[in-house]
């Protein structure tokens, strides 16, 4: 494999200023809708979108980076994986020419947004026990099931629906997508009470009898798991994307405060117990980076096998670093670091979603395990 994700361009150095600088702009008290009209304007949600359809005709090493570098100014934008990575990867890749043009210009510029539905409460992700099921009615399809932890489903225009649909020469059920309106009949959504406080809210849905066009299906019903995973493995990459800039926000604070903060002679980031674990978080964050690179390299190469398994290593890494990173940042400032002055205790609940979501750090020790390594299944 080529070396070349290694050494970024000129053209993705220019973009990583140029986000780095809006999300400065709008800061950590960012309005979620404000930055996402302006981002979306300055095409940055677009970026790995086709050009035809008014992209920017990258890929998702564009869009990461740029997750990475508006999270790094403390903005978290969490739909962008969902919206621009999941979603619009999906229908740039398997939907029909007008579900190309009804969505992928909005999703570029922003000014429509697409929420995703895989998880439910019995089954967890695992694509294998999903309940919600497709049958169809003449021309039409009917849904049916539930879904939980789905975020921005009150502030999406559609979900992108993951259900399962009986395969006619087997009789066994496969996984098949679906976009589903936000105001179909049937299609109801309730907020979770959680106790992140997120700008994107979470929704259990109860689909009930939910009758759609034809055209709602994504691509070929037959294709199953090969649709499905062309939308997660981005997603884990942008997950780790977005692990990546809320470590490097948090440590950034942590230097900042270690550089000037001073109780005895000198400031105390000259002290090596002070000095050597931030040394250490910006170690696993650069490393937890370069693999995420790696697997955003393989996506854009269409190699999804070896994206698969470098995307789950790039999600668990930058999780585990930014835990790591934000731990070590709210530390460095003792009490300062609980205050809503300095806004780095929040981070510490919002760090642990890298870890849980959208797959949680145990099933990508097994796939490794399994598939990497080889080892026997236990399930």
């Amino acid at each position: 494999m080529s070396g070349s994700f290694l050494i970024e361009t000129e053209e993705r150095t220019a973009l990583r200023a140029a986000v780095a600088a809006l999300g400065r702009r709008h800061g950590r008290g960012y309005d979620r809708e404000s930055l996402w009209r302006e981002a979306g304007k300055l095409g940055y949600l677009g970026v790995n979108l086709p050009e035809e359809y008014g992209g920017g005709g990258g890929g998702i090493t564009e869009l990461s980076l740029v997750l990475e570098e508006l999270g790094g100014a403390g903005c978290l934008l969490l739909l962008m994986i969902v919206s621009p990575a999941i979603c619009g990867t999906v229908i740039a890749r398997f939907g029909t020419d007008e579900q190309k043009r009804q969505w992928l210009p909005g999703l570029s510029d922003g000014s429509l947004t697409m929420a995703f539905g895989i998880t439910e409460p019995d089954a967890g992700s695992n694509s294998h026990r999903l309940t919600t099921t497709a049958r169809k009615d003449g021309g039409d399809w009917v849904l049916n099931g539930r879904k939980v932890f789905v975020s921005g489903v009150d502030i999406a225009d559609a979900t992108l629906i993951v259900g399962r649909t009986e395969d006619a020469r087997t009789g066994r059920l496969k996984p098949c997508l679906f976009i589903v309106p936000r105001d179909a009949e049937g299609f109801h959504r309730s907020p979770i009470d959680m106790e992140l406080h997120a700008v994107e809210k979470q929704f259990e849905l109860v689909i009930d009898d939910v009758r759609l066009p034809a055209d709602a299906l994504v691509g070929d019903e037959d294709a199953g798991l090969l649709q499905l995973f062309a939308g997660l493995n981005p997603e884990r990459v942008m997950t780790a994307a977005f692990a990546l800039g809320m470590g490097r926000y948090a440590l950034d604070r942590a230097v900042e405060y270690a550089k000037t903060r001073q109780v005895w002679k000198e400031p105390i980031g000259a002290h090596q117990a002070i000095a050597h674990p931030l040394a250490q978080a910006h170690i696993e964050l650069e490393l937890a980076a370069l693999m995420m690179r790696k697997a955003a390299y393989l996506l854009d190469a269409g190699d999804d096998t070896g994206a698969g398994e470098a995307a789950n290593m790039a999600k668990y890494a930058a999780a585990e670093a930014c835990v790591h990173a934000v731990d070590q940042a709210v530390h460095t400032l003792g009490g300062n670091g609980l205050t809503h002055e300095y806004g780095l205790a929040s981070l510490v609940t919002a760090a642990r979603v890298a870890r849980i979501a959208p797959v949680s750090r145990e099933m990508i020790l097994n796939y490794v395990s399994h598939q990497s390594l080889g080892l026997p299944k236990s399930y």
